[in-house]
Protein backbone atom coordinates (compact mmCIF):
# COMPACT_ATOMS: atom_id res chain seq x y z
CA UNK A 1 0.00 0.00 0.00
CA UNK A 2 1.42 3.47 -1.03
CA UNK A 3 2.22 5.92 1.71
CA UNK A 4 -0.53 8.75 2.80
CA UNK A 5 0.17 12.05 0.62
CA UNK A 6 1.03 15.00 4.02
CA UNK A 7 -0.64 18.07 2.19
CA UNK A 8 -0.92 20.13 5.09
CA UNK A 9 -0.06 20.73 8.45
CA UNK A 10 -0.78 23.25 11.94
CA UNK A 11 1.34 21.98 14.86
CA UNK A 12 0.67 18.23 15.88
CA UNK A 13 -2.36 18.15 13.31
CA UNK A 14 -1.74 16.63 9.68
CA UNK A 15 -3.85 16.51 6.59
CA UNK A 16 -2.99 13.11 4.62
CA UNK A 17 -4.43 12.49 1.23
CA UNK A 18 -4.76 8.21 1.28
CA UNK A 19 -4.28 6.79 -2.38
CA UNK A 20 -6.64 4.64 -2.65
CA UNK A 21 -9.09 7.15 -2.03
CA UNK A 22 -8.07 9.40 -4.00
CA UNK A 23 -10.06 8.42 -7.41
CA UNK A 24 -13.21 9.32 -5.11
CA UNK A 25 -12.84 13.29 -6.10
CA UNK A 26 -11.90 16.30 -4.59
CA UNK A 27 -12.66 20.01 -4.79
CA UNK A 28 -10.62 23.08 -4.13
CA UNK A 29 -12.28 26.43 -3.43
CA UNK A 30 -10.99 29.75 -2.34
CA UNK A 31 -11.18 33.22 -3.64
CA UNK A 32 -8.47 34.71 -6.04
CA UNK A 33 -5.35 35.08 -4.34
CA UNK A 34 -5.43 32.43 -1.06
CA UNK A 35 -3.74 29.44 -2.68
CA UNK A 36 -5.25 27.41 -4.58
CA UNK A 37 -2.63 27.40 -7.06
CA UNK A 38 -0.12 26.21 -4.25
CA UNK A 39 -2.64 23.59 -3.11
CA UNK A 40 -2.55 21.80 -6.65
CA UNK A 41 1.08 22.00 -7.09
CA UNK A 42 1.31 20.61 -4.07
CA UNK A 43 -1.05 18.01 -4.63
CA UNK A 44 0.39 17.36 -8.13
CA UNK A 45 4.00 16.62 -6.86
CA UNK A 46 2.62 14.00 -4.41
CA UNK A 47 0.53 12.17 -6.89
CA UNK A 48 3.68 12.44 -9.09
CA UNK A 49 6.15 11.05 -6.38
CA UNK A 50 3.63 8.13 -5.67
CA UNK A 51 4.13 7.16 -10.07
CA UNK A 52 0.81 8.65 -10.90
CA UNK A 53 0.41 10.69 -13.86
CA UNK A 54 -1.63 14.21 -13.52
CA UNK A 55 -2.95 16.41 -15.91
CA UNK A 56 -3.58 19.92 -14.94
CA UNK A 57 -4.63 23.08 -16.93
CA UNK A 58 -2.48 25.81 -16.87
CA UNK A 59 -4.78 29.07 -16.53
CA UNK A 60 -2.63 31.64 -15.40
CA UNK A 61 1.31 30.47 -16.92
CA UNK A 62 2.59 29.66 -13.74
CA UNK A 63 2.00 25.82 -13.34
CA UNK A 64 5.42 25.21 -15.33
CA UNK A 65 7.67 25.85 -12.68
CA UNK A 66 7.05 22.51 -11.41
CA UNK A 67 9.61 20.97 -14.32
CA UNK A 68 12.37 22.74 -12.43
CA UNK A 69 13.15 23.05 -8.99
CA UNK A 70 12.59 25.17 -6.07
CA UNK A 71 14.68 27.26 -4.52
CA UNK A 72 14.86 28.73 -1.08
CA UNK A 73 14.14 32.32 -0.28
CA UNK A 74 14.34 34.83 2.41
CA UNK A 75 10.41 35.43 2.61
CA UNK A 76 9.26 31.93 2.07
CA UNK A 77 11.40 30.74 4.93
CA UNK A 78 10.12 33.07 7.17
CA UNK A 79 6.50 32.12 6.45
CA UNK A 80 7.73 28.45 7.15
CA UNK A 81 9.14 29.48 10.50
CA UNK A 82 6.13 31.17 11.77
CA UNK A 83 4.13 28.38 10.79
CA UNK A 84 6.12 25.53 12.34
CA UNK A 85 6.49 23.73 9.04
CA UNK A 86 9.57 22.21 7.25
CA UNK A 87 11.41 23.22 4.08
CA UNK A 88 10.61 20.87 1.51
CA UNK A 89 13.23 19.01 -0.50
CA UNK A 90 13.88 20.70 -3.69
CA UNK A 91 12.91 18.85 -6.73
CA UNK A 92 12.05 18.92 -10.29
CA UNK A 93 9.56 16.82 -11.97
CA UNK A 94 9.53 15.67 -15.25
CA UNK A 95 6.72 17.23 -17.53
CA UNK A 96 4.89 17.68 -20.74
CA UNK A 97 3.99 20.72 -22.26
CA UNK A 98 0.61 20.48 -24.19
CA UNK A 99 -1.49 23.48 -26.37
CA UNK A 100 -4.43 22.98 -28.76
CA UNK A 101 -3.06 26.28 -30.38
CA UNK A 102 0.39 24.21 -30.78
CA UNK A 103 2.23 27.27 -29.85
CA UNK A 104 3.46 26.84 -26.03
CA UNK A 105 3.22 22.83 -26.12
CA UNK A 106 2.91 19.93 -28.62
CA UNK A 107 -0.73 20.10 -30.39
CA UNK A 108 -3.74 18.71 -28.87
CA UNK A 109 -6.09 17.58 -31.60
CA UNK A 110 -9.85 15.49 -31.38
CA UNK A 111 -11.91 14.64 -34.68
CA UNK A 112 -15.31 16.22 -35.18
CA UNK A 113 -16.42 12.55 -34.87
CA UNK A 114 -14.99 11.87 -31.93
CA UNK A 115 -16.13 15.25 -30.12
CA UNK A 116 -19.46 14.61 -31.26
CA UNK A 117 -22.82 16.68 -31.73
CA UNK A 118 -23.44 17.17 -27.84
CA UNK A 119 -20.26 18.57 -26.89
CA UNK A 120 -19.86 20.09 -30.11
CA UNK A 121 -23.37 22.46 -30.09
CA UNK A 122 -22.28 23.29 -26.43
CA UNK A 123 -19.38 24.76 -28.13
CA UNK A 124 -20.98 26.55 -30.42
CA UNK A 125 -23.54 27.63 -28.06
CA UNK A 126 -26.70 26.42 -30.35
CA UNK A 127 -30.22 26.08 -29.21
CA UNK A 128 -32.32 23.01 -28.98
CA UNK A 129 -33.52 23.20 -32.36
CA UNK A 130 -30.14 23.63 -33.75
CA UNK A 131 -28.37 21.12 -31.60
CA UNK A 132 -31.29 18.46 -33.42
CA UNK A 133 -30.29 19.69 -36.83
CA UNK A 134 -26.34 19.00 -35.94
CA UNK A 135 -26.95 15.97 -34.87
CA UNK A 136 -29.04 14.93 -38.45
CA UNK A 137 -25.92 16.33 -40.10
CA UNK A 138 -23.57 13.89 -38.20
CA UNK A 139 -26.43 10.71 -39.06
CA UNK A 140 -26.59 11.60 -42.53
CA UNK A 141 -22.72 11.71 -42.61
CA UNK A 142 -22.09 8.48 -40.98
CA UNK A 143 -25.26 6.78 -43.09
CA UNK A 144 -23.21 8.00 -46.36
CA UNK A 145 -19.79 6.52 -44.75
CA UNK A 146 -18.07 10.03 -45.18
CA UNK A 147 -16.18 10.91 -42.21
CA UNK A 148 -16.14 14.13 -40.04
CA UNK A 149 -11.96 14.80 -39.32
CA UNK A 150 -11.33 18.55 -39.36
CA UNK A 151 -13.45 21.61 -39.34
CA UNK A 152 -13.35 22.27 -43.38
CA UNK A 153 -15.23 18.52 -43.19
CA UNK A 154 -17.87 19.49 -40.91
CA UNK A 155 -18.74 22.80 -42.99
CA UNK A 156 -18.36 20.94 -46.17
CA UNK A 157 -20.87 18.36 -44.82
CA UNK A 158 -23.02 21.11 -43.24
CA UNK A 159 -23.33 23.07 -46.68
CA UNK A 160 -24.20 19.75 -48.54
CA UNK A 161 -27.23 19.18 -45.97
CA UNK A 162 -28.63 22.26 -46.93
CA UNK A 163 -28.18 22.62 -49.95
CA UNK A 164 -29.74 19.18 -50.59
CA UNK A 165 -32.45 19.38 -47.49
CA UNK A 166 -35.49 18.81 -49.42
CA UNK A 167 -33.91 15.17 -50.38
CA UNK A 168 -32.95 14.41 -46.81
CA UNK A 169 -36.56 15.41 -45.28
CA UNK A 170 -38.58 12.42 -45.86
CA UNK A 171 -35.75 9.94 -44.21
CA UNK A 172 -34.64 12.35 -41.03
CA UNK A 173 -37.17 15.25 -40.56
CA UNK A 174 -37.08 18.96 -41.72
CA UNK A 175 -33.51 20.69 -41.87
CA UNK A 176 -34.31 24.15 -41.86
CA UNK A 177 -31.67 26.97 -43.53
CA UNK A 178 -31.70 28.54 -40.78
CA UNK A 179 -30.59 26.09 -38.29
CA UNK A 180 -27.35 25.51 -40.60
CA UNK A 181 -26.85 28.89 -41.21
CA UNK A 182 -26.60 29.12 -37.13
CA UNK A 183 -24.10 26.16 -37.36
CA UNK A 184 -22.01 27.46 -40.22
CA UNK A 185 -21.46 31.14 -38.29
CA UNK A 186 -20.87 29.43 -34.98
CA UNK A 187 -18.37 27.41 -36.84
CA UNK A 188 -16.84 30.90 -38.23
CA UNK A 189 -16.86 32.18 -34.56
CA UNK A 190 -14.49 29.19 -33.54
CA UNK A 191 -12.55 29.23 -36.52
CA UNK A 192 -11.50 33.15 -35.92
CA UNK A 193 -10.58 32.24 -32.35
CA UNK A 194 -8.68 29.59 -33.51
CA UNK A 195 -10.67 26.65 -32.03
CA UNK A 196 -9.76 25.27 -35.68
CA UNK A 197 -7.01 23.91 -34.75
CA UNK A 198 -7.99 21.63 -32.41
CA UNK A 199 -10.11 19.89 -35.03
CA UNK A 200 -7.84 17.33 -37.37
CA UNK A 201 -5.80 14.34 -36.94
CA UNK A 202 -2.82 12.63 -35.35
CA UNK A 203 -6.02 12.83 -32.69
CA UNK A 204 -4.33 12.65 -29.34
CA UNK A 205 -3.77 9.43 -27.61
CA UNK A 206 -4.83 9.24 -24.47
CA UNK A 207 -2.13 6.88 -23.38
CA UNK A 208 0.41 9.16 -23.36
CA UNK A 209 -0.96 11.07 -20.49
CA UNK A 210 0.07 8.17 -18.52
CA UNK A 211 3.47 7.80 -18.58
CA UNK A 212 6.12 7.40 -15.79
CA UNK A 213 9.32 8.74 -15.99
CA UNK A 214 12.99 6.78 -15.33
CA UNK A 215 12.29 7.02 -11.69
CA UNK A 216 9.20 5.94 -11.53
CA UNK A 217 7.41 9.07 -11.17
CA UNK A 218 4.40 10.30 -13.26
CA UNK A 219 4.17 12.52 -15.55
CA UNK A 220 2.62 15.79 -14.98
CA UNK A 221 1.26 16.91 -18.20
CA UNK A 222 0.50 20.62 -17.94
CA UNK A 223 -2.09 22.41 -20.69
CA UNK A 224 -1.09 25.78 -21.39
CA UNK A 225 -4.81 27.69 -21.11
CA UNK A 226 -3.74 31.14 -20.79
CA UNK A 227 -4.81 31.94 -24.24
CA UNK A 228 -7.08 29.24 -24.82
CA UNK A 229 -9.26 30.86 -21.76
CA UNK A 230 -10.16 33.58 -24.68
CA UNK A 231 -12.66 30.98 -25.42
CA UNK A 232 -13.78 29.47 -22.50
CA UNK A 233 -16.58 27.69 -24.43
CA UNK A 234 -13.18 25.86 -26.53
CA UNK A 235 -12.34 25.24 -22.35
CA UNK A 236 -14.94 23.55 -21.53
CA UNK A 237 -16.01 21.55 -24.61
CA UNK A 238 -11.71 20.04 -24.55
CA UNK A 239 -12.10 19.40 -21.05
CA UNK A 240 -14.90 17.27 -21.30
CA UNK A 241 -13.97 16.11 -24.17
CA UNK A 242 -10.47 14.67 -22.69
CA UNK A 243 -12.92 13.62 -19.48
CA UNK A 244 -15.06 11.12 -21.72
CA UNK A 245 -12.01 10.22 -23.52
CA UNK A 246 -10.76 8.76 -20.28
CA UNK A 247 -14.44 7.40 -19.44
CA UNK A 248 -14.42 5.51 -22.74
CA UNK A 249 -11.45 3.91 -23.50
CA UNK A 250 -10.32 2.84 -19.95
CA UNK A 251 -11.02 -0.37 -18.90
CA UNK A 252 -12.70 -1.21 -15.41
CA UNK A 253 -10.22 -1.73 -12.72
CA UNK A 254 -12.25 -1.05 -9.69
CA UNK A 255 -10.68 0.26 -6.12
CA UNK A 256 -6.66 0.36 -7.00
CA UNK A 257 -4.34 1.48 -3.99
CA UNK A 258 -3.64 4.32 -6.33
CA UNK A 259 -5.68 6.19 -9.35
CA UNK A 260 -3.96 5.34 -13.02
CA UNK A 261 -4.49 9.34 -13.39
CA UNK A 262 -5.29 12.17 -11.34
CA UNK A 263 -7.06 14.78 -13.38
CA UNK A 264 -7.23 18.20 -12.04
CA UNK A 265 -10.00 21.28 -13.75
CA UNK A 266 -9.34 24.37 -12.67
CA UNK A 267 -11.68 27.04 -13.83
CA UNK A 268 -14.34 24.41 -13.16
CA UNK A 269 -17.37 26.98 -13.38
CA UNK A 270 -17.30 27.04 -17.13
CA UNK A 271 -18.16 23.85 -17.22
CA UNK A 272 -21.57 24.20 -16.24
CA UNK A 273 -22.34 28.07 -16.98
CA UNK A 274 -25.45 28.20 -18.86
CA UNK A 275 -24.63 24.47 -19.80
CA UNK A 276 -27.86 22.48 -20.96
CA UNK A 277 -29.17 19.92 -18.59
CA UNK A 278 -28.54 16.98 -20.85
CA UNK A 279 -25.25 17.96 -20.43
CA UNK A 280 -24.62 18.26 -16.47
CA UNK A 281 -26.55 15.17 -16.67
CA UNK A 282 -23.96 13.64 -18.78
CA UNK A 283 -20.56 15.56 -16.41
CA UNK A 284 -22.61 13.85 -13.41
CA UNK A 285 -22.17 10.16 -14.96
CA UNK A 286 -19.18 10.17 -16.04
CA UNK A 287 -17.75 11.44 -12.78
CA UNK A 288 -19.31 9.01 -10.89
CA UNK A 289 -18.64 6.22 -12.76
CA UNK A 290 -15.05 7.16 -14.11
CA UNK A 291 -13.80 6.40 -10.63
CA UNK A 292 -14.15 2.68 -11.78
CA UNK A 293 -11.67 3.60 -14.11
CA UNK A 294 -8.67 4.24 -12.15
CA UNK A 295 -9.08 8.37 -12.78
CA UNK A 296 -9.64 11.02 -10.35
CA UNK A 297 -11.68 13.94 -11.04
CA UNK A 298 -10.48 17.54 -8.91
CA UNK A 299 -12.64 20.87 -9.58
CA UNK A 300 -10.93 23.82 -8.64
CA UNK A 301 -13.28 26.92 -8.52
CA UNK A 302 -13.61 30.12 -6.57
CA UNK A 303 -16.76 29.25 -5.34
CA UNK A 304 -18.53 25.98 -4.10
CA UNK A 305 -21.97 26.81 -5.60
CA UNK A 306 -20.20 26.89 -9.23
CA UNK A 307 -20.83 22.80 -8.93
CA UNK A 308 -24.16 21.61 -9.45
CA UNK A 309 -25.12 19.33 -6.34
CA UNK A 310 -25.68 16.25 -7.99
CA UNK A 311 -21.56 16.62 -8.82
CA UNK A 312 -20.78 18.28 -5.48
CA UNK A 313 -22.12 14.98 -3.97
CA UNK A 314 -19.43 12.81 -5.73
CA UNK A 315 -16.13 14.46 -4.38
CA UNK A 316 -15.24 13.32 -0.91
CA UNK A 317 -12.10 15.05 -0.83
CA UNK A 318 -12.33 18.73 0.23
CA UNK A 319 -9.79 21.87 0.41
CA UNK A 320 -11.67 25.36 1.39
CA UNK A 321 -9.23 28.48 1.26
CA UNK A 322 -10.59 31.65 1.93
CA UNK A 323 -14.03 33.18 1.04
CA UNK A 324 -15.04 36.94 1.29
CA UNK A 325 -18.46 37.27 2.85
CA UNK A 326 -18.96 41.19 1.01
CA UNK A 327 -22.46 40.35 -0.82
CA UNK A 328 -25.48 37.83 0.18
CA UNK A 329 -24.13 35.35 -2.50
CA UNK A 330 -20.94 35.50 -0.67
CA UNK A 331 -22.44 34.82 2.35
CA UNK A 332 -24.67 31.98 0.99
CA UNK A 333 -21.14 30.12 -0.44
CA UNK A 334 -19.58 30.45 2.71
CA UNK A 335 -22.86 28.79 4.24
CA UNK A 336 -22.45 26.30 2.08
CA UNK A 337 -19.11 25.77 2.45
CA UNK A 338 -19.60 25.30 5.74
CA UNK A 339 -22.61 23.14 6.09
CA UNK A 340 -20.98 20.71 3.23
CA UNK A 341 -17.75 19.86 5.00
CA UNK A 342 -17.76 17.66 8.61
CA UNK A 343 -18.08 19.43 11.52
CA UNK A 344 -15.61 19.96 13.78
CA UNK A 345 -16.36 20.10 17.86
CA UNK A 346 -13.43 22.80 18.46
CA UNK A 347 -14.03 24.41 14.33
CA UNK A 348 -16.31 27.28 13.47
CA UNK A 349 -16.25 26.53 9.79
CA UNK A 350 -18.44 29.33 8.56
CA UNK A 351 -16.00 31.76 11.00
CA UNK A 352 -13.21 30.54 9.70
CA UNK A 353 -13.52 30.34 6.07
CA UNK A 354 -13.57 34.23 6.12
CA UNK A 355 -10.24 34.34 8.53
CA UNK A 356 -8.15 32.16 6.37
CA UNK A 357 -4.92 33.44 5.58
CA UNK A 358 -2.75 32.95 2.31
CA UNK A 359 -2.22 29.57 2.38
CA UNK A 360 -4.36 28.32 4.72
CA UNK A 361 -7.40 26.18 4.67
CA UNK A 362 -9.96 23.97 5.88
CA UNK A 363 -9.24 20.47 4.96
CA UNK A 364 -11.54 17.27 5.11
CA UNK A 365 -10.52 14.34 3.13
CA UNK A 366 -11.83 10.69 2.93
CA UNK A 367 -10.02 8.35 5.59
CA UNK A 368 -9.23 4.81 5.37
CA UNK A 369 -12.37 3.73 5.57
CA UNK A 370 -13.83 6.30 2.94
CA UNK A 371 -15.30 8.67 5.38
CA UNK A 372 -14.73 12.24 5.43
CA UNK A 373 -12.29 13.58 8.58
CA UNK A 374 -13.06 16.18 10.77
CA UNK A 375 -12.20 19.76 9.16
CA UNK A 376 -9.01 20.92 10.32
CA UNK A 377 -7.38 24.31 10.19
CA UNK A 378 -4.37 24.01 8.54
CA UNK A 379 -1.03 25.24 6.51
CA UNK A 380 -0.35 24.00 3.24
CA UNK A 381 2.89 22.73 2.25
CA UNK A 382 4.74 24.61 -0.34
CA UNK A 383 6.09 22.79 -3.00
CA UNK A 384 9.05 21.28 -4.00
CA UNK A 385 9.45 22.63 -7.22
CA UNK A 386 9.89 26.14 -8.90
CA UNK A 387 7.25 28.71 -7.81
CA UNK A 388 6.71 30.56 -10.58
CA UNK A 389 6.53 30.29 -14.61
CA UNK A 390 9.82 29.07 -16.23
CA UNK A 391 11.63 30.97 -19.59
CA UNK A 392 10.75 30.67 -22.96
CA UNK A 393 14.46 29.13 -23.59
CA UNK A 394 13.60 26.19 -20.77
CA UNK A 395 10.12 25.74 -22.27
CA UNK A 396 11.53 24.78 -25.65
CA UNK A 397 14.32 22.71 -24.12
CA UNK A 398 11.20 21.07 -22.58
CA UNK A 399 9.44 20.73 -25.83
CA UNK A 400 12.36 19.32 -27.41
CA UNK A 401 13.32 16.48 -24.89
CA UNK A 402 9.73 15.54 -24.80
CA UNK A 403 8.96 11.47 -25.16
CA UNK A 404 6.38 13.08 -27.66
CA UNK A 405 8.66 15.29 -29.40
CA UNK A 406 7.79 15.08 -33.13
CA UNK A 407 4.43 13.00 -32.70
CA UNK A 408 1.42 15.70 -32.81
CA UNK A 409 3.58 18.53 -34.71
CA UNK A 410 2.86 17.50 -38.40
CA UNK A 411 -0.80 16.99 -39.01
CA UNK A 412 -2.43 14.66 -41.17
CA UNK A 413 -5.49 15.11 -43.76
CA UNK A 414 -6.51 12.27 -45.38
CA UNK A 415 -9.38 11.73 -48.13
CA UNK A 416 -12.94 12.32 -45.86
CA UNK A 417 -15.77 14.34 -46.22
CA UNK A 418 -14.60 17.93 -47.55
CA UNK A 419 -12.78 15.76 -50.59
CA UNK A 420 -15.34 13.49 -51.51
CA UNK A 421 -18.09 15.84 -51.23
CA UNK A 422 -15.75 18.07 -53.49
CA UNK A 423 -15.16 15.57 -55.58
CA UNK A 424 -18.71 14.71 -56.46
CA UNK A 425 -19.62 18.31 -56.94
CA UNK A 426 -16.54 18.76 -59.03
CA UNK A 427 -17.87 15.98 -61.08
CA UNK A 428 -21.15 16.88 -62.14
CA UNK A 429 -19.89 20.25 -63.10
CA UNK A 430 -17.98 18.71 -65.39
CA UNK A 431 -20.46 16.36 -66.62
CA UNK A 432 -22.54 19.62 -66.75
CA UNK A 433 -20.05 21.03 -69.22
CA UNK A 434 -19.88 18.23 -71.41
CA UNK A 435 -23.81 17.99 -72.15
CA UNK A 436 -23.72 22.01 -72.62
CA UNK A 437 -20.49 21.57 -74.95
CA UNK A 438 -22.32 18.58 -76.38
CA UNK A 439 -25.33 21.02 -77.62
CA UNK A 440 -23.92 23.89 -78.51
CA UNK A 441 -24.04 24.47 -82.61
CA UNK A 442 -21.30 23.26 -84.33
CA UNK A 443 -20.01 21.13 -81.41
CA UNK A 444 -20.14 17.55 -82.97
CA UNK A 445 -17.92 18.34 -86.02
CA UNK A 446 -15.81 20.13 -83.71
CA UNK A 447 -15.42 17.19 -81.59
CA UNK A 448 -14.95 15.16 -84.72
CA UNK A 449 -18.89 13.43 -85.47
CA UNK A 450 -19.49 11.76 -88.11
CA UNK A 451 -22.84 14.72 -88.94
CA UNK A 452 -21.92 17.90 -88.88
CA UNK A 453 -24.50 20.91 -87.88
CA UNK A 454 -26.30 21.99 -91.11
CA UNK A 455 -25.33 24.99 -92.36
CA UNK A 456 -27.43 28.18 -93.60
CA UNK A 457 -29.62 26.78 -96.44
CA UNK A 458 -29.94 22.78 -94.72
CA UNK A 459 -28.58 20.15 -95.65
CA UNK A 460 -30.76 19.27 -98.71
CA UNK A 461 -28.57 22.31 -99.94
CA UNK A 462 -25.29 21.53 -98.89
CA UNK A 463 -25.87 18.04 -100.36
CA UNK A 464 -26.16 19.80 -103.76
CA UNK A 465 -22.99 22.58 -103.07
CA UNK A 466 -21.47 19.08 -102.28
CA UNK A 467 -22.28 17.30 -105.09
CA UNK A 468 -21.20 19.61 -107.52
CA UNK A 469 -17.74 20.26 -105.39
CA UNK A 470 -16.93 16.49 -105.67
CA UNK A 471 -18.03 16.54 -109.57
CA UNK A 472 -15.20 19.30 -110.24
CA UNK A 473 -13.07 18.46 -107.18
CA UNK A 474 -11.54 15.25 -107.66
CA UNK A 475 -11.63 12.76 -105.55
CA UNK A 476 -9.85 9.08 -104.39
CA UNK A 477 -7.92 10.73 -101.28
CA UNK A 478 -5.44 12.59 -103.26
CA UNK A 479 -4.76 15.63 -101.53
CA UNK A 480 -6.20 18.29 -103.74
CA UNK A 481 -4.25 21.57 -104.25
CA UNK A 482 -4.68 25.38 -103.81
CA UNK A 483 -6.01 25.86 -107.26
CA UNK A 484 -8.27 22.70 -106.99
CA UNK A 485 -9.23 23.68 -103.27
CA UNK A 486 -10.59 27.07 -104.71
CA UNK A 487 -12.38 25.74 -107.82
CA UNK A 488 -14.27 23.02 -105.25
CA UNK A 489 -15.19 25.88 -103.01
CA UNK A 490 -16.73 28.34 -106.14
CA UNK A 491 -19.06 25.02 -107.42
CA UNK A 492 -20.02 24.13 -103.84
CA UNK A 493 -21.33 27.99 -103.85
CA UNK A 494 -22.64 27.35 -106.90
CA UNK A 495 -24.93 24.35 -106.24
CA UNK A 496 -25.96 25.77 -103.25
CA UNK A 497 -27.49 28.67 -104.84
CA UNK A 498 -28.89 26.20 -107.92
CA UNK A 499 -30.38 24.50 -104.98
CA UNK A 500 -32.04 27.40 -102.94
CA UNK A 501 -33.94 28.22 -106.76
CA UNK A 502 -35.10 25.02 -106.93
CA UNK A 503 -36.32 25.15 -103.57
CA UNK A 504 -38.48 28.12 -103.68
CA UNK A 505 -40.26 27.16 -107.19
CA UNK A 506 -41.18 23.71 -105.24
CA UNK A 507 -42.47 25.58 -102.54
CA UNK A 508 -44.07 28.36 -104.60
CA UNK A 509 -45.63 25.88 -106.29
CA UNK A 510 -47.07 23.92 -103.49
CA UNK A 511 -48.50 26.89 -101.37
CA UNK A 512 -49.42 29.05 -104.43
CA UNK A 513 -46.55 31.95 -104.13
CA UNK A 514 -45.87 33.92 -107.14
CA UNK A 515 -42.54 33.04 -109.58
Amino acid sequence: MPEPILIAQHGQTQCFLQPDKANRHGLITGATGTGKTITLQTMAEGFAKLGVPVFMADIKGDLTGISRPGTSTPKLAKVLAERGLSAPEYVAFSSTLWDVFGEQGHPVRATVSDLGPLLLARMLNLNDTQAGVLQLVFKIADDAGLLLLDMKDLRAMCQHVGDNASSFTTEYGNISAASIGAIQRGLMQIESQGGDKFFGEPMLNIDDFMQTDGAGRGLINILAADKLMNSPRLYSTFLLWMLSELFENLPEVGDLDKPKLVFFFDEAHLLFNDAPKVLVERIELVVRLVRSKGVGVYFVTQNPLDIPDSVLAQLGNRVQHALRAFTPRDQKAVKSAADTMRPNAGLDIGAAITELAVGEALISFLDEKGRPCPTERVYVFPPASQIGPITPEQRQALLKDSIVSGVYEKTLDRESAFEKIKGRIDTRADQANQTNNTNKPGAAAASGGAAAAPAEGGGLLDSLGSGLGSLFGGGGGRRTSAGEQLFKSAASSIGREVGRQIIRGVLGGIFGGKR
